[in-house]
């Protein structure tokens, strides 16, 4: 009898043991198997073949294996668990990254009350619980349990009386394809219509069938008149037989939901390169050629034409027969990346992100697998891609937090990525016109070669920028302006022109908080400890973290008073501002929550780019990655939003937004110019970024880092401890502190202090940092010290270089 380790998805979770029943064979590596866990069924990967005959009795048996090959490629299976030791999350939480959807099998539990027994009277809990499954249908536990406390302790109780049956059927299936039944002629269906016994419904279903040895989806038959009926009484006469035929769901073909397709058809057709591109081509297409590992930063301005090196070079890996992956942060620019390369490749380019269905993912994920694909264009996760022999990783953007992954495992896919290319041996591209310090560093280090596009296609200029500053603009109107009078000169030239326009506020809502004038309270999140933001459209005040949301208030909650403002504002407000100034011009809007629809970016952004829009108004997800050709201004609303934040990555992030989306205008025949609004003009982030001098911006930004002792001049490890109460989450975080610092330990220990988000979704909240030269004794020193206290481990958060200090 075999042993294997096989991985689940459940949190800090190590991999369990299991043995091999007699009759079973040995799963393969990246197999998925079914397991009990505790009370459960669920499926999980096997990360390690013990092999041997070992009796040990504590050990349980395998309940089935659902692949007699490996679901999971080795090299998916190594890259995940590297991911859960260096990000510091269990082995099955890395793995479930990886793997598609409508893959799991797992039991769910179901309580229904026991017909051969009377229940007496009950009390308090057991009493409601009975009174909800009365009606003698199954209830899922975890709908029972749903928002309420000890829920789960009275089933276990009832349960023991007999009073309650609690049963755990399976969920899902081994193969998640998507089939459609077929109709083919049999060798008797030839010559039934010798006998002229038969209808002529029938007689046309054999016709319709006849030279076809594939077979008809029944489907199309019924869209010729051929109903089901006469489809049964010729199978039951021998005369056609029945199929299943797997049809893969295909994400390009359904309404446009690559979106901007013409755009992305229009450039794909090849022009000559620059020589700046020619020479970046070139020296990458070298590094590509040694068949080994290598890195490069491309660090091209906006507008420098990274995309058409990444396809160019796309084709000369693909051609030697390779594989090529290429991530974008934003699910926003996947379908105008995916349209250049469909239009390169055909049907041998797959995409992999979240606004996909599920069917849809899961049928290019095992297109991916069976290896009919030669590039994959994705976000974060398509990492993962089980692409084989991989020859050329490219993270486009590589600087976007939206490549961190905020929940656990909290790893970033740039880092990841290059880890899977140095695995491969192939070749990692990370492009950016504003890197992040990390990439920047390296590449000065040596550890990347540096490639640089310095010119924009064509030699075009980049954008004219102009700061305003708005403490001179309050001091003459008044400090409920949005809008400056030089970014709305400029808003109305343009609109008399026919040209484009972009405003940036990366704040969505209509304000930013509801305040009393009577008693001074604003409108909280019950939830969490921010104010609640106002949605006119929607007409409600929302939390952006809990998504708690109540009705926009009449009266303060607080006194009952009526003098209820609204304060700061979001997108929501300036798209009205600016329809108010120009009621004719045609303004849309894009952030969360015009967007949660899907297709709807991709609709949207279609209309801009057909030139069907004058203005467009959003987040930061409007700020890089697109090419417009019509658009000559852009104008920032509040661009000093997030230097206030508790973040010591404020200004980088400031910097880089404000010039990627100054580099939307310009990029066609027509001048582009910048409206940067902001109360901190002097500020090195805002001068630099009007400038778009990012050497300049680096080391001043280095030095800061330098003195103060942050990435990337050290290592740096979050560690938040979630609890009820604010004095419990200090106190256990005060203890770990202590453990961590035993004397002589290779690093510094900083905190604890509340979290900044000191309540989030209920739970208070304290955070600790780790700094020193590596990350391993850091997180291994944490882990350790966790492992005494298995229920705080499950309430403590780590993060390992974060991208986030909230």
């Amino acid at each position: 009898m075999s042993l294997v380790r096989v991985a689940v998805p459940v949190p800090a979770l190590d991999a369990l043991t299991y043995r091999v029943p007699d009759g079973f064979q040995t799963p393969m590596l990246g197999a998925r198997v079914l397991v009990p866990v505790g009370k459960r069924v669920m499926t999980g990967i096997v990360v390690e073949l013990n092999g041997g005959d070992q009796e040990v009795p504590a050990l349980k048996d395998l309940i089935d294996v659902l692949d007699p090959d490996a679901f999971l490629e080795p090299a998916v299976v190594t890259l995940a668990l590297w991911v859960a030791e260096y990000y510091a999350s269990g082995p099955g939480e890395a793995l479930a990254a990886a793997m598609p959807p409508r893959a799991w099998i797992e039991s769910e539990r179901y309580a229904q009350i026991n017909p051969d027994v009377a229940v007496g009277a009950e009390r308090g809990i057991r009493r409601e619980i009975l009174e909800r499954l009365s009606a003698g249908k199954p209830v899922r536990v975890d709908a029972l349990a749903k928002g309420r406390s000890g829920v789960h302790a009275a089933l276990l109780t009832l349960e023991r009386d007999g009073l309650i049956v609690i049963t755990q059927p399976l969920k899902g299936s081994a193969d998640a394809h998507r089939s459609v039944r077929t109709v083919h002629l049999s060798p008797q269906g030839h010559d039934a219509d010798a006998t002229g016994r038969l209808g002529p419904r029938q007689t046309a279903a054999l016709d319709a069938l006849r030279g076809l040895p594939d077979g008809i989806d029944a489907s199309e038959l019924g869209t010729r008149g051929i109903s089901s009926q006469t489809i049964a009484r010729l199978t039951a006469s021998g005369f056609v037989t029945i199929g299943k035929r797997r049809v893969d769901r295909d994400p390009f073909a359904a309404n446009n939901a690559v979106g901007l397709a013409d755009k992305g058809a229009g450039k794909a057709g090849p022009y000559q390169l620059t020589d700046e591109q020619h020479c970046a081509f070139e020296r990458l297409r070298t590094l590509a050629a040694h068949n080994r590992f290598s890195a490069a930063l491309l660090h091209g301005v906006t507008g420098s034409g990274k995309t058409e090196v990444y396809l160019r070079l796309a084709q000369e890996v693909s051609g030697r027969g390779l594989g090529v992956l290429i991530l974008v942060p934003e699910i926003a620019l996947t379908p105008a990346v995916a349209a250049t390369f469909r239009a390169a490749f055909a049907d041998r380019v797959a995409i992999q992100h979240s606004g996909l269905s599920d069917g849809e993912r899961h049928d290019q994920w095992q297109r991916i697998r069976r290896g009919e694909i030669d590039v994959v264009v994705g976000t974060r996760s398509a990492v993962f891609a089980p692409l084989r022999r991989l020859g050329l990783i490219v993270v486009d953007e590589e600087h976007d937090g939206s490549y961190k992954q905020e929940e656990s495992p909290r790893y970033h896919a740039r880092d990841v990525a290059v880890v899977r290319a140095r695995a491969a041996g192939a070749l990692a591209v990370v492009g950016s016109a504003t890197p992040s310090l990390e990439s920047y560093q390296n590449a000065l280090s040596g550890r990347y070669e540096l490639v640089t596009l310095r010119k924009r296609i064509l030699d075009r200029p980049l954008a004219s920028a102009r700061v305003i500053d708005m403490r001179d603009v309050y001091a003459a109107e008044g400090p409920d302006v949005i809008l400056s009078p030089a970014l709305r000169d400029a808003l109305g030239h343009r609109l008399e022109r026919g040209e484009q326009s972009i405003v940036l506020l990366n704040r969505r809502g209509f304000a930013t908080m509801v305040f009393c004038r009577q008693c001074g309270s604003t409108t909280e999140c019950p939830n969490c400890s921010v104010t609640l933001t106002v949605h006119r459209v929607q007409r409600r005040v929302r939390c952006h973290y809990c998504n708690y949301s109540v009705a926009i208030p009449k009266a303060c909650a607080n006194c009952a008073g009526p003098y209820l403002e609204q304060m700061g504002f979001g997108t929501e407000r300036v798209e009205a501002e600016v329809l108010a100034h120009f009621p004719h011009a045609r303004v849309a809007r894009v952030d969360r929550d015009t967007i949660r629809r899907r297709g709807a970016i991709s609709a949207l952004l279609t209309r801009f780019a057909s030139g069907a829009l004058d203005v467009l108004v959003g987040t930061q997800m409007i700020a890089k990655g697109h090419d417009f050709p019509r658009v000559s201004l852009v104008g920032v609303i509040s661009a000093d939003v997030g230097l206030g934040l508790a973040d010591f990555r404020a200004a980088e992030r400031t910097f880089q937004l404000l010039t990627q989306v100054a580099g939307r205008a310009g990029r066609g025949d027509i001048l582009g110019e910048a409206i940067i609004q902001t109360l901190h003009p002097n500020h090195y982030s805002i001068v630099h970024a009007t400038s778009q001098n990012y050497e300049a911006f680096f080391g001043e930004e280095s030095r800061y880092r330098q003195a103060m002792r942050y990435p990337p001049a050290v290592a740096l490890l979050n560690a938040v401890v979630r609890a009820r109460t604010h004095q419990q989450a200090m106190e256990e975080a005060g203890d770990l502190v202590r453990a961590l610092r035993w004397g002589g330990e290779p690093y510094k220990v900083l905190g604890p202090a509340p979290a900044p988000l000191s309540r989030l979704r209920g739970e208070h909240r304290a955070q600790f940092f780790m700094k020193g030269a590596s990350r391993t004794p850091m997180r291994r020193a944490l882990l350790k010290v966790l492992e005494s206290r298995p229920e705080l481990k499950r309430r403590t958060t780590i993060d390992v270089d974060p991208m986030s200090m909230l």
